[in-house]
């Protein structure tokens, strides 16, 4: 893949009550790319969600990193929790939040409506993860820290590979909850993946922060590239830039 140049804009659209401001970035041309829906972290969209966005963009793809917050950056771990704990406990929230994303990356003239991916990261990778289970048209689903369990029988609706990274030591999601996450896959039916990073906790993926964090996060650089790795090779092999 050979990086282009890319173009960025902010995007305003409502979803959950809340009017949220993605960032979608456009790689050089004027010809229709595959895309891909990028979901952050429970904390929401910031610079890290813009620059992966941009970097995918720069190997050919149209990206368009969504909002959780209407805007907002909870930099607070209890106002994070406050938020996305019910959010996570209603798969129907998770999916408006990201038909609503959705929708705007499909109405962009250059993205290919019928070749869409969905990565996301904690929350995001819920909502992504959702978006399969509600049977939505994808080419692949990457999920880093965020293997959550769906709703009886609903992962066989999923129609694309599932790939999923988390980290050896995240107290969020232990190996219980991995065990449930591969078993419903399993079950499901689904073309499934997951790599576990041997020594990383929750989070590892997301550069250091200067505000508190929850308990059992923290940043693997070593890992995190190589997730980074992992995701753009799901994406080469699922929706390859030109076919």
């Amino acid at each position: 893949m050979t990086t282009t140049t890319v173009t960025t804009r902010t995007v305003e659209y409502p979803a959950d009550g809340l009017t949220m401001i993605g960032h979608l970035a456009l790689p050089a041309g004027t010809d229709r790319r595959p895309a891909v829906l990028l979901g952050p972290e429970g904390m929401g969209l910031s610079d890290v969600e813009r620059r992966r966005a941009d970097a995918l963009a720069e190997l050919g793809y149209v990206a368009l990193a969504f909002d959780l917050h209407g805007g907002r950056y909870l930099s607070d771990p209890e106002e994070m929790l406050a938020r996305c704990m019910p959010l996570l406990a209603d798969p129907d929230r998770l999916r408006d939040i990201g038909h609503a994303a959705l929708d705007v990356l499909r109405a962009e003239p250059r993205t290919d409506p019928d070749r869409i991916a969905a990565i996301g990261y904690g929350t995001g990778g819920a909502i992504a993860l959702e978006l399969g289970r509600e049977g939505v048209d994808l080419r692949a689903i990457g999920t880093v820290n965020g293997l959550t369990t769906g709703r009886p029988g609903e992962a066989a609706r999923i129609r694309c590979p599932v790939w999923a990274g988390v980290g050896s030591e995240d107290p969020i999601m232990p190996p219980a909850q991995r065990e449930a996450f591969t078993a419903e896959m399993q079950a499901a039916g689904v073309d499934w993946r997951l790599v576990v990073y041997g020594g990383a906790l929750h989070a590892f993926h997301h550069p250091p922060v200067d505000h508190p964090t929850v308990p059992g996060a923290g940043h693997h650089p070593l890992h995190a590239e190589r997730a980074w790795r992992d995701i753009v090779g799901l994406l080469a092999e699922c929706l390859p830039v030109t076919e």
